[in-house]
């Protein structure tokens, strides 16, 4: 690749993850946790944006708006 290359970092296990006070690596069970919880959020971030959103007067009545009684759906039909 010329004269740039990657190579693993091994002050961060190659993760990128760091504790923000120390600057040391994160133990290898709390990088697992930390990963997991971001792999798990993006999945249902993904997740979201693949429904579709009803549009124009029909989207009043799909979505919530919670001006309800009890924070349900009003429309003011």
């Amino acid at each position: 690749m010329g004269t740039f290359y990657e190579l693993p970092c091994d002050h961060c296990n190659a993760s990128g993850w760091v504790v923000a006070a120390t600057g040391e690596a994160l133990p290898l069970d709390e990088l697992v946790t930390q990963l997991s919880m971001r792999l798990q959020a993006a999945t249902r971030q993904i997740e979201q944006l693949k429904k579709p959103r009803a549009t124009g007067p029909e989207a009043l009545h799909q979505d919530g708006n919670r001006l309800g009684a009890g924070g349900t759906n009003y429309t003011g039909d």
